[in-house]
C-alpha cells in the first residue's frame, strides 16, 4: 500500500480532544532564536512537527554538513499545562545522549508565527509554520521487528506528514547505540525525498517507503530498511485528518481588522508570509 493509497483507507481519529492549542499543529520551521546575552542566531536549521500527542525535533547547526557530535534530533510525547500555558515534553530517544532543551515552552500566537518564550529568559524563539492544508497524519511506533527473524526490540520513532512536508524518526537499534547516526531524524520539506537529515546518506532518498499495510486492529505497518536490515514496524494512528487547514493567522479585535484594513497601503506594502 502506497502513502496515498493509506491516506484513502484511514478514518479520521485524535484531534477532536487536543491537549494544548490547536494552531500548534503542524510543520514549524524556527526563523530565528535570541539570548538574553543578546545574540541571535537566524543560520541553525531547525524544524519542530507536531501531532496530537508527539513531536518530531531536527537542529542541524550547518545543515548537512553539520559535524556527527553537532546535530541533534529527537522524538518526545508532548505535555500541556493548561494552567500556566506551558508545553513540556518527555524524550526517551534522542540523537544526542543528553536533554540540551530542559526547559517547557511558554507559547504566543501571531500570524502564522508561534513565539517561544523560555521561562527562566533564557531565549526566545520565533517559529514558522510551514503547512497550509493537506493530511495531517501522526504515526507513533508501538513494535519493531526484524522483517527476516521476527525478532522485536525496543525502539521509539514516528512519522508525521503536515499537508506538503514529512518528518520521520526512528531510534537506536540495541547494538548501534554506540553509533552517531544510528538514530534517524529525517524531514522531507515540501516533497516526499529527504532534504534535512542526521544521517547523511539519507538525503535524496524517499523518506519512507511506500510500503504500508492496515492491520484489522487499526495500526499501521510499514516495512523499511535500517542498517541493513530489512524491519516491520508497527505504528499506531496518533492523528489523522484527511484534509487539514493548518492556522496561519490568529484572532485579533474588529478594531483590530478595521485598522488593518485603513492602513493598509502602508501597512502592507512590503509585507509577505514569511517562513
Amino acid at each position: 500500500m502506497t502513502l496515498d493509497e493509506l491516506l484513502l483507507a484511514l478514518a479520521p481519529a485524535g484531534v477532536h480532544d487536543l491537549a494544548f492549542p490547536s494552531a500548534l499543529l503542524g510543520a514549524f520551521r524556527r526563523k530565528s532564536i535570541t539570548f538574553c546575552n543578546g545574540l541571535t542566531d537566524e543560520t541553525t536549521q531547525v524544524y519542530w512537527f507536531q501531532s496530537a500527542s508527539f513531536t518530531i525535533d531536527l537542529r542541524l547547526p550547518d545543515g548537512a554538513a553539520t559535524p556527527l557530535a553537532e546535530r541533534q534530533g529527537w522524538i518526545g510525547d508532548t505535555h500541556w499545562d493548561a494552567q500556566g500555558g506551558e508545553l513540556s515534553w518527555t524524550v526517551g530517544h534522542s540523537y544526542q545522549r543528553h536533554n540540551l532543551w530542559p526547559e517547557p515552552a511558554r507559547l504566543a500566537f501571531i500570524g502564522n508565527s508561534v513565539i517561544e518564550f523560555a521561562p527562566s529568559g533564557a531565549y526566545v524563539e520565533d517559529w514558522r509554520q510551514l503547512a497550509i492544508r493537506g493530511p495531517l497524519l501522526g504515526l507513533r511506533l508501538i513494535a519493531i521487528a526484524n522483517a527476516g527473524t521476527g525478532e522485536e526490540h525496543r525502539a521509539d520513532g514516528g512519522l508525521i506528514v503536515a499537508g506538503d512536508h514529512m518528518a520521520f524518526v526512528l531510534s537506536r537499534p540495541p547494538h548501534l547505540r554506540d553509533e552517531w547516526e544510528s538514530f534517524e531524524t529525517s524531514l522531507a520539506i515540501a516533497g516526499r525525498t529527504v532534504t534535512h537529515s542526521t544521517q547523511s546518506a539519507r538525503y535524496g532518498e524517499a523518506i519512507v517507503p511506500d510500503s504500508f499495510d492496515l492491520a484489522p486492529d487499526g495500526s499501521v505497518r510499514l516495512t523499511c530498511k535500517a542498517h541493513g536490515t530489512d524491519w516491520h514496524l508497527r505504528l499506531n494512528v496518533d492523528a489523522f485528518v484527511p484534509d487539514h487547514v493548518f492556522s496561519n493567522s490568529s484572532p485579533a479585535t474588529p478594531e483590530a481588522h478595521a485598522w488593518l484594513e485603513r492602513e493598509s497601503a502602508h501597512l502592507a506594502r512590503n509585507a509577505a508570509r514569511v517562513i
